[in-house]
């Protein structure tokens, strides 16, 4: 999604109590930087807008969250999104951070110290040209990636508007050792997940008449 520049979002983002400037002096020690004892953290990747992370977060305030995208407005409106949600239950944020990087290079901010207990990929760009496919976030090539901090078991869940995406990452998490526990067609009728979390992608993408695809995958060790 493309996004007007937003002069007052870096300001705002570093004088945020929850977003993270510089992750890599992190990777391994995430646990530490959230102010509480929760012990699973889930992971958003491109987590746009924040609608939906905002939204999860503050439902499960004993889970511990991580969003990560590379756009400073975005994250900007991420952060605000957020700060509204907390500020109706007049609580702070205390189990989510946010942060800018490119996901290509995740490594760097993440291991298996970190142990990641769930993934969350929602409408990411499916890349539809053939030599840009290593680009998906689904692909193989970043599975492999996201196998080195996932904890044993641990899960991802994955929601698209695109076929192709979507019938290609059930081969790339075949291939990269992950089991598919559940997958739909259309999980408007087919609901897959315990409470779904509407986007605004998914929003826009159902207005249309176009039906959302998902899966649940888990990574199988051994």
């Amino acid at each position: 999604m493309r996004i007007r520049y937003k002069k007052w979002a870096r300001p705002e983002l570093e004088a945020s109590e929850f977003y993270i400037d510089e992750p890599e002096k992190i990777k391994g020690n995430w646990k530490e930087k959230f102010e509480n004892h929760n012990q699973p953290i889930h992971l958003e990747l491109g987590c746009g807008k924040g609608q939906f992370i905002s939204n999860l977060a503050v439902e499960n305030l004993n889970i511990n969250y991580i969003a990560i995208d590379l756009v400073d407005a975005m994250l900007g409106l991420a952060k605000r999104n957020i700060e509204h949600e907390y500020e109706k239950r007049k609580i702070e944020p205390k189990n989510i951070l946010i942060t800018r990087f490119d996901i290509e290079r995740i490594l760097l901010i993440l291991d298996k110290k970190d142990e990641i207990e769930r993934i969350y990929i929602n409408f990411c760009n499916p890349w539809p040209k053939g030599k840009h496919r290593k680009k998906r976030l689904t692909h193989s090539k970043q599975l492999e990636k996201y196998k080195e901090f996932l904890k044993p078991n641990g899960e991802i869940y994955f929601k698209t508007d695109d076929d192709d995406l979507f019938n290609s990452t059930l081969i790339y998490l075949n291939e990269s050792g992950f089991e598919i526990l559940s997958k739909t067609y259309d999980l408007h009728k087919e609901p897959i997940f315990e409470k779904n979390i509407e986007t605004e992608h998914e929003k826009m993408f159902s207005e249309q008449g176009i039906k959302i695809k998902a899966l649940i995958a888990k990574l199988i060790i051994g």
